[in-house]
């Protein structure tokens, strides 16, 4: 079966794998599509994804000498939505034949542990392709989680990417006044039409300067921008003793980080944000799978339109001009789909 192998640092293959074969408490699902996380799966595109050349830890918590990932590295994905197409027989949920979202990779089929799929399935009538959010939505959701909104905050958003697009509408649906923040014209509209009271162009000047002096400075900076510009823009951007939220997946040294500046004098508060736990005040009632059922929900209730948010939907045998079109023309891009099945 295909799946999408990065050989190298700019090199994708789509290649052959053999097909798992069904065990107890599981199920085989068809691909229908896979969702591509464009900050992530860049980092394994261009060989600067930290795992590349660092050991993580999972003990101790702590990058270490060493590397955890090698290339190739084969089936990286964000999100899959396919068909139950084979249960094993002690399987009854979810059903042969029900549409699933879930996480198994660029692939075309998978044998998945049911009981990561329970809770997964999509309701009658929606388009497969809204599954292909659950976990950006969840990352998003996560970071509003993280800037602990409250009704009529003042919130800015920097990056306006799909998961700041997300994170717009939900900091919106939260009770924010949110200002949203790019340097990419189309974006721009995008986040107004999903609530954003203000935007504002980077390339225009100084987003702190901007909101200090509309509003004062914002309460809450959610950063999605990636960049340690943007986090230190942020930091500038709020108030004193607010917080930033850095969600972005930020990558080398911290240039252009000044950290004596105003994150010492107005005693900023600077949480990380990653999928891979909730903000530890919530940890008692939120996980991630909460999270992205929550999303999904508000999708398909339609208080969360995704659908304006693809921008290509690639067969997989174009995975690596997908690829080069990414990584050289990412303003180009939201979110990059590729499709499996006619």
């Amino acid at each position: 079966m295909r799946v999408i192998t990065f050989e190298e640092p700019g090199r994708v293959r789509v290649g052959l794998e053999t097909p798992a074969e069904i065990v107890p408490g599981s199920v085989r699902v068809r691909t229908i599509y896979s969702g591509v996380s464009a900050g992530t799966e860049l980092t394994a595109y261009r060989g600067t994804n930290p795992y590349l050349n660092r050991k993580w830890d999972t003990e101790r918590r702590l990058f270490v000498e060493g590397r955890t990932h090698a290339y190739p590295l084969s089936g990286w994905g964000y999100q899959e939505v396919g068909e139950v197409v084979e249960a094993a027989p002690d399987v009854a949920d979810p059903p042969v034949g029900s549409l699933v979202w879930g996480i198994w990779g660029h692939r075309a089929e998978a044998v998945v542990p049911a009981e990561k799929l329970v809770g997964h399935l999509l309701p009658p009538g929606a388009d497969p392709l809204g599954g292909v959010f659950a976990r950006v939505g969840a990352i998003a959701l996560n970071a509003v989680h993280a800037a602990d909104i409250h009704l009529g905050d003042q919130v800015a958003i920097f990056g306006q990417g799909v998961i700041g697009l997300l994170a717009t509408r939900l900091a919106v649906l939260s009770g924010a006044r949110v200002v949203a923040a790019d340097a990419i014209p189309d974006r721009l509209e995008l986040a107004r039409r999903f609530g954003a009271a203000e935007t504002f162009d980077v390339r225009g000047g100084s987003v702190a300067e901007f909101t200090r002096k509309r509003i004062a400075g914002a309460d809450t900076v959610i950063e999605l921008s990636g960049t340690h510009l943007g986090l230190h823009e942020a930091i500038r951007t709020v108030r004193r003793g607010g917080r930033v939220v850095a969600a972005g997946f930020y990558q080398g040294d911290g240039v252009g980080l000044r950290l004596g500046e105003e994150f010492h004098h107005n005693q900023v508060q600077l949480v990380s944000s990653q999928i891979g736990g909730v903000a530890s005040w919530l940890s008692h009632r939120w996980d991630i799978e909460r999270l992205q059922r929550t999303f999904m929900e508000l999708v398909h209730r339609g208080e969360v339109e995704v659908a304006e948010l693809i921008t290509h939907v690639v067969p997989v045998e174009r995975a690596a001009e997908a690829f080069d079109l990414l990584d050289k023309h990412q303003s180009e891009v939201l979110q990059l789909v590729f499709r499996f099945e006619e």
